[in-house]
Order: structure tokens, then C-alpha cells, then sequence
């Protein structure tokens, strides 16, 4: 009985620090930001083939570097957040320029929205004239945004001078990850996720119409139902189930070629480990795997380790990682 009682308390705190390095660098960042190294904006388009041409939008730092580390947030997330802020003072810090890129909608231009296979934007970023000149490209995303650099480097058509990837607590099954934050425990991060899309369709509204009247899209309260009644009729997928088995990059990690960090919170709120660990019983020769203690949702203390030489913290560890890796993926 004891040791029982035991294994659940420790199991409790387990729970609860996981939430807390989910949110205390959030609010650690909102008190006290650090300065960004100066960046001018980015702005390029993307073509749709139902909308046209469409604008994205973010922040570039050129500072002459042959190297560009390309920072993509989660969802509901932009450039301003803190995780990719932070990126972006670790290229600083290691010498590499930087582009922090919106996803099409996060700006809030009212134009379209995104999803999590939609590696477009990708592509029509590194086919910018700003980006033509680099030699070597890193990526680096975020929650979904991990989703989509998977993704991205899993395609045979990617540009060839991505000599490295990182994903930090990506969701590699759509349709298990959109069930486990849609459960009713984790309902504060699902409703501020939400808040930030519906904003977003507010935008949008006002300039065309969406797949679902507005009024019901506001009333949305689940992923699932997000993915369903909005991005599936959006992008042409049957339904939401459709969209994950079609999009989701769990079966196609096999195919990655690209030397690969992937990132996993043992004790992350938002995306299980169970779930990715699930989708990774066989993973390639390409990716190595970091699943870390002490760590929440795309946060983490200010001496997160990854064994990796330099200074610590996630997003340092993670650019001193792609150091050692896209040199010899260069050779």
C-alpha cells in the first residue's frame, strides 16, 4: 500500500512539473524578455492554387553569415514567442543568421490559415531572394512547427542546402496527439490555443468566407473539431481523419535522410512521449532521440542539457547540436 501511494505521489509531482516548465518560461519571458539581435522584416508569398498568391511574413537577422537557422512556432504560436525568440538569440549567440517565420495566418493578415503538413510556406521561404544566398539551411520548429520540418525533410523535393533538422515536442500522430489534448484534463492549454486560431478566423472573416459560418467556428472547443470542420474542407481532405493519416509524418520518418535532433518533455502536458515513442518504434538511422526530465511543452529551465558543448538551455543546446551536425552533413 505504501509503495503504491508512493508511486502515485511521484507520479503527481511528475505531472505537476511538467505543467510548470510548460508555463514558467512562458512567464519568466513576459517579465523579463531579453533583447533580440536586430532583424528586418521578411515578407515573400506563397501561391495556393485556390487563393492565389498569399503573404508571409516575419523577422530576418543578417549579419553575413553562409549559415541560416529558419525557427518556426507551434500552433496558435507566432514570431513573438518565446521559444522562438529565443531561438533567435541562440543563432545570435552562435553566429548564425536567423528567420523567424509566420505560417500563413499568424500574422494576422486575414488571408488563410495552416496546418500541420503544409510545407508551402517552407518552401516558398527558402526560395526567397533574402535566403538565396546561403549556403547551409537549419531548421528548427516547435510543437506543430517540429511536425512540419519533419515533414519538410522527409520530401524529395527539399532544398538540398538543409543540412540539418531539430523538433522540439512535435506531434508525430495527428489523430492520437488531436485525442490527447482534446481530453477534458487538458482543457486550459486546448482553450488558449483556441483563443489565438480564433483570432485568426476573426481576420479571416473579415475579408472572405470560411469553410463554417463564423459564428459556429467560434463555438469550436476541440482540435479534432478545428481540423474537421475547418482545415479539412480548407485544404480538400475528406475529414479530419483523412487529414492526419494523410499529413501525419510518423509513417514517413523512414524516408529521412537529413541528420535529425527530435526533442521529447517526458512530461510534457500537450504532447504525450507515449504518443510519439509509439509512432517511433523503428526509428531511422538519421534521427537521435532526446527525451528530457526536466521539461514541459516547448519549455524548459535555463540549464536544460542535451550533452552538446556551449551554453545551456534548450534552444542554445539544440543551434550547438546543428553546429556539430550540418558540418559533417556538408561534407
Amino acid at each position: 500500500m505504501l509503495s503504491t501511494i508512493a508511486i502515485n505521489i511521484n507520479k503527481a509531482r511528475a505531472s505537476l512539473a511538467g505543467h510548470y516548465w510548460s508555463l514558467a518560461p512562458l512567464a519568466s519571458w513576459l517579465l523579463h524578455p531579453q533583447p533580440l539581435p536586430p532583424s528586418q522584416p521578411f515578407s515573400t508569398y506563397v501561391h495556393d492554387d485556390k487563393l492565389g498568391p498569399l503573404r508571409l511574413t516575419g523577422a530576418l537577422r543578417r549579419a553575413g553569415s553562409h549559415t541560416l537557422l529558419l525557427a518556426l512556432h507551434g500552433l496558435g504560436g507566432d514570431i513573438s514567442s518565446h521559444y522562438i525568440e529565443r531561438s533567435a538569440i541562440a543563432a545570435h549567440a552562435h553566429g548564425i543568421d536567423c528567420l523567424r517565420l509566420n505560417m500563413r495566418g499568424a500574422a494576422l493578415q486575414g488571408e488563410d490559415f495552416y496546418h500541420a503538413g503544409l510545407t508551402d510556406d517552407i518552401h516558398a521561404a527558402l526560395t526567397d531572394p533574402l535566403v538565396a544566398n546561403y549556403r547551409h539551411i537549419l531548421l528548427m520548429g516547435f510543437s506543430l512547427g517540429g511536425h512540419l520540418v519533419l515533414r519538410y525533410a522527409t520530401e524529395a523535393h527539399r532544398d538540398r542546402r538543409v543540412r540539418a533538422v531539430a523538433a522540439i515536442c512535435p506531434p508525430i500522430d495527428l489523430a492520437a496527439g488531436a485525442s490527447d489534448i482534446d481530453a477534458a484534463i487538458r482543457w486550459p492549454y486546448r482553450r488558449y490555443v483556441l483563443a489565438s486560431l480564433r483570432e485568426m478566423l476573426r481576420r479571416i472573416a473579415a475579408r472572405r468566407r470560411l469553410p463554417l459560418p463564423l459564428a459556429q467556428a467560434l463555438k469550436i472547443t476541440r482540435i479534432r473539431d478545428w481540423d474537421e470542420h475547418l482545415v479539412a474542407p480548407r485544404f480538400g481532405f475528406a475529414g479530419a481523419n483523412d487529414y492526419y493519416q494523410r499529413m501525419g509524418v510518423g509513417p514517413r520518418l523512414k524516408q529521412l535522410t537529413v541528420p535529425t535532433l527530435m526533442v521529447l518533455a517526458k512530461h510534457d502536458p500537450m504532447v504525450l512521449t507515449r504518443t510519439v515513442t509509439n509512432a517511433l518504434r523503428d526509428p531511422p538511422p538519421a534521427l537521435q532521440l532526446h527525451i528530457v526530465e526536466r521539461a514541459g511543452h516547448v519549455g524548459s529551465p535555463s540549464d536544460a542539457d542535451l550533452q552538446q558543448p556551449g551554453p545551456l538551455g534548450m534552444e542554445m543546446q539544440a543551434v550547438s547540436w546543428f553546429r556539430q551536425h550540418a558540418a559533417s552533413a556538408a561534407d
